[in-house]
């Protein structure tokens, strides 16, 4: 067979069931295969970075490895932003770019960029490939290295004179020892380790859980022995917004959300805590605030897959390198219940005074609608009507809302932009995750800001009859950014609020792109909105005019710790 052909095969062999990806000349002998066989599907977005986040919604919706494929040149390097994303909130993708023949390499030939040299620092691994004979090993390797330790994109750069050489399918077993011990395999050391964490839970008088993404990385079960492991503990437990859904926000244990944006509760027990268990999750500066006053009383279990994430930014007490759910699994095998007193009235006491500040507290009574209202009725909508609803955003003041107001007890239902908070990210992951759990509603919430960077999507929506749901919440503003100007700038809004004749009609916009969708600007006309919505069977744009006053609160400012937060009066 030749090169594109071994490499559809391979895909297969990997598993592969749906490419994300646009045509281009450096790839156009692989997509003459791609039309000559039907094993695999391929949706065509309408922007290569439209394509690599499409992958990542489907990735971390499906526990699947993401395969995005694209041309050389500006085709590659529109999917920079996508390649980031997806190496800094640990998704697994695999990314196939055309490259110009192997004899021009070099040349400033038409449509030729560096893609390997360009993606160096932003994947977990990248492959320039020249000899069509490493093919088939390069894309079992890559497949392995995207899905195993922590996750995270592999390149793989295939020139085009490549792709119609012959070669030989050798259907290669590419197998490779787990980079971390699994049950059976831990040591000497790592039993230590074990029985030193259970000692210390067991004289800890005040613990909380801070679990991150890399729980649900770990898959389904590693959520469930967080679960079991919190609730027969009766630990306190709180997430990042990466680990939304790895343990019920309606669970009897839930603080909810931690860091800047994060609930009181979470962050004055983080604050108050003697120990803290963190579990596949980075300390990332999000979540501490200042660090020199991060959890000032607080002796630190640290549990990650990555050896480099323990002790980067806050030393650990006791670091174990594992992952989530063999070590989880193992501690719990190792615990008897009767040596801990899971009572804990005292520090549950002190939590319920934490709760009485009501730090989600919103004005619910404002004829204004205010966009908390918004997002917490469709929650609650979805909820009552037993609806498995697949949650996106983009980001700005609705992502930290929608982080707030929805709740997700479920993992692989929340898909949001969080370490690199790219805008443009929620209508293409929707729509990734679509494909992956198309019997689920997919909800996007965005904004008229964030929406535009990849509007052009909705169009891949449309064209492949994906009813997705797209709550805009309209303030006319980059809210985000105008909320630290209003704190911290004195009010200078400086390119912040839209002028808002130049503001596209929305709903004529849904119109042209043949979809659905409401314009809301009074409270009463919501509910109405919001079934419509839910009933449709089209890509539909819920226009909300919300509050553009609004801010999002609580905050932790900048420089401050988790005792410090700003809180909006009743």
């Amino acid at each position: 067979m030749n090169g594109a052909e071994l490499l559809l095969k391979t895909l297969e062999d990997c598993g592969v069931d749906t490419i994300f990806g646009y045509p281009g000349g450096r790839v156009i002998k692989i997509y003459d295969e791609l039309f000559k066989q039907n094993k695999i599907k391929h949706i065509l977005p309408r922007h290569e970075q439209g394509a690599v986040h499409m992958a990542q919604g489907y990735a971390r919706t499906s526990g699947k490895v993401g395969c995005v494929l694209v041309t050389s040149g500006p085709g590659s390097t529109n999917t920079i932003t996508g390649i980031n994303d997806a190496y800094i909130d640990s998704t697994p993708l695999v990314c196939i770019t055309g490259q110009v023949s192997r004899n021009l390499i070099g040349t400033d030939a038409f449509q030729e960029a560096d893609t390997a040299g360009i993606t160096r620092s932003i994947a977990k691994h990248n492959y320039l490939v020249t000899d069509v004979n490493d093919l088939e090993h390069i894309i079992k390797e890559a497949f392995h290295l995207a899905s195993t330790g922590r996750p995270g994109p592999v390149l793989i750069d295939i020139p085009s004179d490549l792709q119609v050489e012959e070669v030989n399918y050798q259907n290669i077993e590419y197998s490779s020892r787990k980079s971390y011990k699994t049950n059976k395999e831990l040591d000497a050391i790592s039993k230590a380790q074990i029985k030193e964490a259970i000692d210390l839970l067991k004289s800890s008088k005040k613990p909380v859980i801070y679990a991150g993404g890399g729980v649900i990385n770990s898959g389904p079960k590693a959520c469930q022995v967080l679960q079991d492991f919190s609730n027969t503990l009766n630990i306190p437990t709180t997430l990042t917004l990466m680990g939304l859904g790895a343990y019920p926000a309606r669970g009897k244990n839930f603080l909810g959300m931690l860091g800047m944006h994060g609930t009181y509760e979470a962050n004055m027990a983080m604050h108050e805590a003697d120990l803290i268990l963190a579990i596949g999750s980075r300390f990332s500066d999000r979540i501490t605030g200042k660090l020199d006053k991060f959890a000032p009383n607080a002796k630190i279990i640290h549990i990650d897959i990555d050896p480099v994430s323990i002790n980067r930014v806050i030393p650990a007490y006791l670091g174990i390198v594992g992952d989530v759910y063999e070590t989880l699994q193992h501690i719990m095998e190792e615990i008897n219940i009767n040596d801990f007193d899971t009572n804990r009235k005292d520090w549950w006491s002190k939590i319920e005074e934490f709760k009485a500040k009501d730090s989600l507290y919103y004005d619910k009574k404002s004829k204004i609608i205010k966009p908390e209202y918004v997002i917490e009725k469709i929650s609650d909508i979805t909820y009552e009507k037993n609806i498995d609803t697949v949650v996106s955003t983009d980001v700005g003041q609705h992502q930290m809302w929608t982080a707030q107001y929805f709740k997700i007890d479920k993992p692989n239902h929340w898909l949001s932009s969080g370490g690199f908070g790219t805008m443009g990210f929620g209508l293409p992951a929707c729509i990734g995750g679509a494909f992956a759990k198309p019997n689920s509603a997919n909800i996007c919430f965005t904004s008229e800001g964030s929406f535009q960077m990849n509007i052009q999507e909705i169009a891949t929506a449309v064209n492949y009859g994906l009813p997705i749901k797209i709550v805009l919440l309209n303030n006319s503003r980059l809210g985000m950014v105008r909320q630290w100007q209003e704190l911290m700038f004195e009010e200078r809004y400086s390119e912040t609020e839209f002028d808002t004749s130049t503001l596209p009609d929305f709903q004529a916009l849904a119109k042209a792109y043949h979809a659905d969708g409401a314009l809301i600007c009074t409270k009463e006309e919501l509910e109405e909105g919001i079934e419509k919505m839910l009933s449709s069977d089209k890509p539909f744009i819920l226009e909300v005019m919300v509050d553009p006053a609004e801010n999002v609160l609580p905050m932790i400012p900048p420089g401050k710790g988790h005792n410090e937060m700003i809180i909006r009066e009743k």
